[in-house]
Order: C-alpha cells, then structure tokens, then sequence
C-alpha cells in the first residue's frame, strides 16, 4: 500500500489563509466592542493613552479580576455603555480605583 502524498504547500497556504481570516476578524470585533462601549467618541490619542494605561495596571493584583466581571456584565447587558455615557464618569469610578494603587 502506497501512501497519500500531502501537499504541504497547500495545506500551508490553507493555514495562513485561516490565520489572516482570524485576524481581520478579531480587528473587525475589537472596532465594534469600541463602539459599542462608547470609545469611539474618543480621540485616538486618548483611548491609546487609556489603553496604555490599562495594560501597564493588569499587573496590579485583582485588576483583571474586576474588569473581567465588569466586562462579563457588559456582554450580558446589563449596563449598555452608549455614545451618551461616554463623558458621565460611571466606567472611570471601578477603574480609577484600580489604577490608583500603586
């Protein structure tokens, strides 16, 4: 019995056609959960300044923690962030605390 001969090269152009799918695809999601948590009416330098900052307090024990069921009571709506709520202070209050550790 002779075996199956692979076609690596197609089975690779496969792999990278999926990971570029992948990819545009979680961009595409990562736009839509800014808007939809009003983000977007915020300058760019600003939400990656708040990003920065963001990543640089992960650190701090139970930050993720919290933002993870913040985050997990987003997605469940049970407080819908809207274009609205972007500059009434109500996300910053359980962040800020956060961040001012340290």
């Amino acid at each position: 019995m002779m075996r199956k001969v692979r076609d690596y090269d197609a089975e690779l152009k496969a792999l990278g056609d999926k990971a570029r799918t992948l990819k545009a695809r979680k961009i595409q999601q990562l736009g839509e959960l800014v808007a939809s948590t009003g983000a977007d009416a915020l300058d760019p330098e600003v939400l990656a300044g708040a990003l920065l900052h963001i990543v640089a307090q992960a650190q701090v024990e139970g930050n993720r923690e919290a933002w993870r069921s913040d985050g997990a009571v987003f997605f469940q709506g049970g407080r819908k962030a809207g274009k609205g709520d972007a500059g009434n202070g109500q996300g910053a209050d359980k962040t800020g605390s956060g961040g001012s550790q340290g």
